[in-house]
């Protein structure tokens, strides 16, 4: 599975683990819900800025959302 891929799948799970939207998630993150969405398809190159944004939303580090063991 490639980086993108892995990416995304470690996104949804953890929005879906939390019981939010991706219109939460956008909200939380100050990014738009087609971007969330495009994340999670796994169609976005994201930046480490708004990987930052994301982690935030989730109250987790960056080293914790690339975290794809868990």
């Amino acid at each position: 599975m490639d980086i993108l891929k892995k990416f995304s799948v470690r996104v949804k799970k953890l929005r879906s683990h939390g019981g939010i939207t991706q219109e939460d998630l956008a909200a939380l993150s100050g990014l738009s819900r087609q971007y969330i969405s495009d994340v999670e398809r796994g169609q976005r190159n994201i930046s480490l800025l708004n990987m930052g944004k994301i982690a935030k939303a989730f109250g987790i580090t960056i080293s914790e959302l690339l975290n794809f063991n868990e």
